[in-house]
């Protein structure tokens, strides 16, 4: 990512900050609307899970010009989600689903670059988690 994409990225999350629980409340629920196949693979009780969700998007945010930082945390995190059952096909509809939520949630503020960025954002994230769910499922065989 160049230094401009950051910027932008940085700066519409910082819009959205301030409203975290509702962009966790508002994501998880289009994505059981949209997507219900993938709410058995959630707990009935989501408080926690929109936590981490959040503190995801945090961890991602502040290290966006240290990318070698989140290397392995989300190496761990896809691990983790082997075991939750996610699958590739998975990380698109995620990606989507979080992407159409902020649009709707920064209104005038978004715009068709934003949505190109988050999207490679997301991407790169997904990427890294599916690298260690990859060498799990490799270490496992």
């Amino acid at each position: 990512m160049n230094q401009d994409q950051i910027q932008r990225l940085e700066s519409s999350f910082n819009l959205l900050a301030p409203r975290a629980q509702e962009l966790a409340d508002r994501f998880y629920a289009k994505l059981f609307t949209e997507h219900r196949e993938v709410r058995t693979m959630f707990p009935r009780d989501m408080s926690d899970q929109k936590q981490k969700l959040v503190a995801s998007l945090v961890l991602v945010v502040r290290n966006l010009r240290t990318p070698e930082k989140l290397h392995q945390p989300l190496v761990d995190m896809g691990q983790r989600h082997v075991g939750y059952g996610t699958q590739a096909e998975h990380y698109p509809v995620v990606r989507d689903t979080l992407v159409a939520v902020m649009g709707e949630m920064a209104g005038d503020a978004w715009n068709d670059q934003l949505e190109s960025d988050w999207k490679s954002a997301v991407d790169f994230v997904a990427s890294v988690m599916l690298e260690g769910a990859q060498q799990l499922t490799a270490s496992s065989a």
